[in-house]
């Protein structure tokens, strides 16, 4: 058993690294660390300048285990390099983001999240903001969005094989007698 434990805070998410030789961490220091995961020594870790500057709250990597993409508190999401932990891209909303994922077929991101449902107003009911957003993966830009949340958005994911299930393609579903 393997104890990895942060310089500051807590964990908040960990993946597997290429070949499960390493760690990847994220959590409150909005730092992210590459971990031996054999060892636990630390191996890398982001650029201060470049990283996040709020806590990371989602973390999430590509089906090729290339890139891995960040959430923060800050209202932004990161690509990053899984290898050098080299920033690629950067995804600014106007909304603390709590969940990301990437489509394994499309080169989109899906950003989830919206300010804590305690702080929002009951007068205002679009004042959370409560949506999923999808922005290209390379060009950054947002391509779409799905509302219809009454609270934040804290996981998000594509089905593995990229497919759409059944039911989401308005396909009718069968009864057996």
């Amino acid at each position: 058993m393997l104890t990895i434990k942060g310089p500051q805070g807590r964990i908040n998410r960990a993946v597997w690294g290429p070949l499960n030789k390493t760690i990847v961490t994220a959590g409150e220091d909005a730092v992210i660390r590459i971990w031996n995961s054999e060892t636990g020594k630390l191996l890398k870790e982001s650029d201060k300048e470049t990283g996040h500057k709020k806590t990371i709250t989602s973390l999430t990597k590509s089906a090729d285990s290339s890139h891995f993409l960040t959430g923060s508190l800050d209202k932004s999401a990161k690509l990053w390099d899984i290898r050098s932990v080299t920033l690629i891209k950067t995804y600014v909303t106007e909304r603390p983001v709590n969940a990301v994922a990437m489509s394994p077929l499309l080169d989109h991101v899906v950003l989830g999240g919206g300010q804590d449902a305690s702080a929002v107003t009951t007068t205002d009911h679009c004042a959370g903001k409560f949506e999923a957003r999808f922005f290209g993966k390379v060009l950054q830009e947002e391509i779409g969005g799905v509302k219809g949340h009454f609270g934040p958005i804290n996981a998000l994911a594509f089905n593995p094989d990229g497919s759409v299930p059944g039911n989401l393609k308005g396909e009718a579903g069968t009864s057996e007698p």
